[in-house]
């Protein structure tokens, strides 16, 4: 993102209200996110819950029609473009508490439907959903207070005692439980 300049600054200040309309209107058009983003910032109506229904919507749409050759490869994919998808919404709400909340939904979706191909020859998926489950619990960790960690602990140790009864080694340093200070 470049630095924006003094003079920029001065430009933007001495445009008037019409031609600053034409300008956001335009850039708007052009970039996808900052149009979600405005629309979150300067709408009413667009509330915190429907951006991440919306975004909730799509990471279970990834993951629940991913297919292909080997299903493992493809919900890697997708598990992917749903981090992307976090990842988005944290640009445009920047709300800590909910990115959370995304991340256990996802992984939510993963240990009710796809824990079968933790087994799969293919160990990409396996993985990238026990990286998933360290960067939720370092997230919780660091961006909640700790009278929210008793809220997560059980769901997360139950991920964690799910990913450490594999019998596949793990690249990821997980902890044995959830641990709270």
């Amino acid at each position: 993102m470049p630095a924006i300049s003094p003079a920029f600054r001065q430009a933007v200040k001495n445009l008037g209200d019409k031609e600053k309309e034409a300008i956001i209107l335009k850039a708007a058009r052009r970039d996808a996110e900052l149009y979600d983003i405005l629309r979150y910032e300067l709408l009413e109506e667009v509330t915190l819950e429907e951006v991440y229904d919306d975004a909730a919507d799509k990471i279970h749409e990834l993951l629940i029609n991913a297919s292909g050759r080997s299903l493992a490869k493809a919900l890697t994919k997708a598990l992917r473009k749903a981090m992307k998808e976090i990842a988005r919404f944290k640009r445009i709400t920047k709300e800590p508490k909910t990115e959370i909340d995304l991340h256990m939904y996802t992984l939510r979706l993963i240990f009710d439907n796809f824990t079968g191909q933790f087994d799969s020859y293919y160990k990409g998926f396996f993985t990238a959903s026990a990286r998933l489950l360290l960067r939720t619990i370092q997230l919780i960790r660091k961006n909640l207070h700790e009278d929210y960690h008793l809220e997560y602990k059980s769901e997360l140790d139950s991920f964690l005692q799910q990913i450490h009864s594999r019998p596949k080694h793990l690249t990821v340093p997980l902890p044995q439980e959830f641990e709270i200070e």
